[in-house]
């Protein structure tokens, strides 16, 4: 019985230092679990403050860009008033020429500027009469009204015809170019203007509902009108052949001068055949008239005009872009 007492106790010490290191391991493990879930914690709020950061940077940059893209805006928009001035100026002084005077005259003089004076000077009396008409139209005024306003238009179109038929004569290669339009005008031109076909397939999809006898006479206008300008790029294609094969040619001096004179003498009666363009388009317009109603006609003519100064609003956009 002396020889159980030592060994029960030293069990019992076991036990009890066993038992006292069980607590110590346990505090361990939820020490270094503590520890890892505040890494992780840190590592996320480190994360979000990064991408908090980066976004404010970007709105910092897009707010930059686009101050700067207001900026350029409002410098386009006070070049295009200063330019306004200078024109009006130009016409207090007298550069532009009076309606009443002889057009081809005046143009011999004056060239290419005056035109494009002239035609800002359309423009300008353009866009007041359509929005006038797109008033008249929005206010349903009546077909009498809106009648007056399609005819005056209509009237104010001639008056482009015949100043770029004058223009022609001094300058036909500026016409030709549209120098005068904005870039992506440019892009659309054809010969100087627009493509009649192109116009008329416009409307037929803008004007709906038309009339079986409407389709068929804008079908017919479409088909006549793409005919005409095939044979007017075919003889523009033409000139520009004979002229190609005239510089190229290794002729003797005197032999080039006769070239050179007779091509002259081709591309004059050509340019003056150009002239026959603008009443194409006054013909193409006065037609759709005829087939359309007041309304369709007015509608006709907001459609047309809209395209246009969509382009317009195409080049101030590209222009004014940010340059990154």
């Amino acid at each position: 019985m002396a020889d159980a007492s030592p060994r029960t106790e030293t069990s019992t010490d076991d036990t009890d230092d066993n038992n006292g290191l069980e607590p110590g391991r346990g505090g361990l493990v939820a020490s270094d679990s503590s520890d890892r879930s505040k890494d992780k914690h840190g590592d996320q709020k480190v994360q979000t403050l990064r991408r908090l950061a980066q976004n404010r940077e970007a709105a910092r940059k897009s707010r930059l860009r686009k101050k700067a893209y207001v900026q350029q805006l409002e410098n386009s928009r006070l070049k295009l008033t200063q330019l306004e001035q200078e024109l009006q100026r130009a016409r207090q002084q007298g550069i532009f020429i009076s309606s009443s005077v002889d057009q081809s005259h005046s143009m011999s003089g004056n060239g290419a500027l005056a035109f494009d004076m002239e035609y800002a000077r359309w423009l300008e009396e353009h866009n007041r009469q359509i929005s006038e008409l797109r008033a008249g139209v929005s206010a349903h005024a009546s077909d009498t009204d809106l009648r007056s306003v399609v005819d005056k238009i209509m009237s104010h179109y001639d008056e482009i015809f015949r100043l770029k038929g004058n223009a022609a004569k001094a300058d036909v290669f500026h016409v030709l170019s549209g120098m005068w339009k904005t870039p992506a005008e440019r892009c659309f031109l054809w010969l100087g203007g627009f493509r009649p076909s192109e116009v008329l397939k416009l409307l037929s999809t803008q004007l709906e509902p038309l009339t079986e006898q409407q389709l068929s006479g804008i079908s017919n206008l479409q088909q006549s009108s793409q005919q005409a300008e095939d044979a007017l790029s075919q003889g523009m294609e033409a000139l520009q052949q004979s002229l190609a094969e005239t510089l190229a040619g290794s002729l003797s001096s005197s032999g080039s001068t006769g070239n050179v004179a007779n091509y002259m003498g081709q591309m004059a009666m050509a340019m003056g055949k150009l002239g026959t363009l603008e009443n194409f388009l006054r013909q193409t317009l006065q037609q759709m008239q005829r087939i359309l109603t007041t309304r369709q006609s007015a509608r006709a003519l907001l459609v047309i005009s809209d395209y246009s100064s969509r382009l317009r609003a195409l080049s101030s956009l590209w222009l004014a872009r940010p340059k990154e």
